[in-house]
């Protein structure tokens, strides 16, 4: 039996995606964007600083990254923990030894569970994210609104008070969100967020308490998803981050300036056996011309005063 021609009209259908929280184009169709100094890539690395509870509630999901035995599940909390006692300090000698400015996406219960890092993050000035509360205190669909609003709430205020840092950018644990997850971060004084992973530059998003930003975090290029989801070895990933590098910079010769982002765990990177590939793949990138290393808010401030100039 056919279907009743209502079963096909729909009033929000169009070319793209069924919604009104941004305009959908071409990336090949935007106007080139320009970064300062005729740079051609934007560096960005971003530094996960992480707190997964032992005794996790998995709610509405096990978090990806999260403990995996029955509780207590000491090996995999541990070797979480081991990355904001040890391999944070091997993470920042490296970036430091190559000229690159790292933003810290921080879970603010840390500001509780390791003031020493905190404080020390805080005291180089490199830029702070909000990655929530903890790694357990997921963002979904069907959440109560209160609840989620408190938690935004408490989150970025813990955070901007302890690092005396505005704090405009945001990542949600696992990336994950409810349907009212942007506006509350537009309420709150967030100016960009790193969730959405469905472009290679910034692009406006619309939201019922003013407009956010979304920046691409890539999600392919994840320590942790080429790792341990994809099983790939750390040889393979060094490889898939210069072959990034070496695409869009040739990219960005022909349409304009493009971004490499990177996100990194210092529990995974900080390995005394992975250390290396994290210092090969950026010697590597940082021996080409035409990169500029920045903070996030920076790469933002820059495509806004493009686009600024592109409407006049």
């Amino acid at each position: 039996m056919a279907l009743d021609k209502e079963h096909l009209q729909y009033p929000r259908r169009r070319y793209g995606m069924d919604h009104d929280r941004y305009a959908w184009s071409l990336l090949s169709r935007r106007p080139p964007v320009q970064w300062p100094g005729g740079a051609k890539l934007a560096l960005w690395i971003n530094v996960g600083l992480q707190f997964f509870p032992l005794d996790q509630r998995g709610k509405p999901f096990a978090v990806p990254g999260g403990m995996t035995m029955p509780y207590p599940d000491l090996r995999h909390f541990s070797l979480r923990d081991y990355g904001n006692r040890v391999g944070i300090f091997r993470l920042l000698r490296a970036l430091d030894e190559y000229g690159v400015k790292p933003s810290f996406a921080v879970n603010t219960q840390l500001v509780e569970r390791a003031p020493y890092l905190l404080e020390k993050i805080a005291a180089r000035g490199d830029e702070i994210l909000c990655h929530g509360w903890n790694m357990d205190s997921l963002h979904y669909g069907g959440m109560e609104a209160g609840e989620e609003a408190a938690l935004v709430e408490r989150s970025l205020a813990g955070l901007r008070a302890f690092s005396g840092q505005p704090v405009s950018g945001w990542l949600s644990p696992a990336r994950n969100e409810s349907e009212h997850t942007p506006e509350l971060l537009a309420a709150n004084g967030i100016r960009y967020f790193c969730d959405w992973v469905n472009d290679d530059m910034p692009y406006p998003f619309r939201t019922a308490a003013g407009e956010l930003v979304a920046m691409p975090l890539s999600n392919e290029l994840d320590d942790q998803f080429i790792l341990l989801n994809n099983l790939h070895s750390e040889q393979s990933w060094q490889e898939q981050v210069c072959d990034a590098c070496d695409y869009l910079l040739q990219e960005a010769g022909d349409d304009g300036g493009r971004i490499l982002a990177l996100n990194i765990h210092p529990w995974l990177l900080g390995q005394p056996h992975r250390i290396g590939k994290l210092e090969a793949a950026l010697d590597y990138i940082t021996r080409n011309d035409g990169i500029w290393s920045a903070h996030p808010g920076e790469i933002l401030c820059a495509w806004q005063a493009g686009q600024q100039n592109t409407d006049n």
